[in-house]
């Protein structure tokens, strides 16, 4: 057990999580002030849980309701011939995507061909006036196409073969944000 638990460096504990997820709202709020249409929009399965929260946050501040959205990804995937086939899961857009400012929020950024399929799936909804991407996490110096995120909570730099572990909790109590040797 010590093995496993040495293995493993925590990057954000539940306090600091909360804290990122009211610094990203409060950044979304001040630079989309002026947006009619505001969409936030998780990335199925790790964008749902953050877009979620970052949804409840901007209703304070932006005082009027604002519902999360999900957007399944996985049959816009470019390596759909190299994997097994897809777990398909629910796409739930909370407006019209014709002509709104999109928020798309993913846990985190590494490669960017995640963020790249969430446009091409997003595209088939409709044309955005703008789209931002809010990650909890951006994984430097591991991309491999140009993408780069509008609002992040925390860039870490890590090896390849690490993992990012993001875990939430229904009370947010024992949400935590982890680096995982390999």
């Amino acid at each position: 057990m010590d093995s496993i638990m040495s293995a493993r460096r925590i990057l954000m504990t539940a306090d600091g999580l909360r804290l990122a997820i009211s610094r990203m709202a409060h950044e979304i709020a001040e630079r989309d002030a002026g947006a009619e249409r505001l969409l936030i929009v998780g990335v199925q399965a790790g964008g749902i849980h953050l877009a979620a929260r970052l949804a409840q946050e901007l209703q304070q501040w932006r005082g009027q309701p604002l519902i999360a959205g999900q957007l399944d990804v996985s049959m816009h995937r470019d390596d759909l011939s190299q994997r097994p086939a897809p777990a398909i899961r629910p796409t739930n857009l909370p407006g019209d995507v014709q002509g709104a400012t999109v928020v798309l929020v993913d846990d985190v950024l590494f490669s960017g061909r995640t963020v790249r399929a969430a446009l091409d799936a997003l595209h088939d909804f409709g044309r955005p006036e703008r789209v931002r991407l809010a990650v909890l996490v951006d994984r430097l110096g591991h991309r491999q196409v140009p993408i780069q995120a509008d609002y992040v909570a925390r860039k870490v730099e890590s090896l390849p073969g690490q993992r990012v572990e993001v875990m939430w909790s229904e009370d947010g109590s024992e949400d935590g944000v982890f680096l995982n040797q390999p």
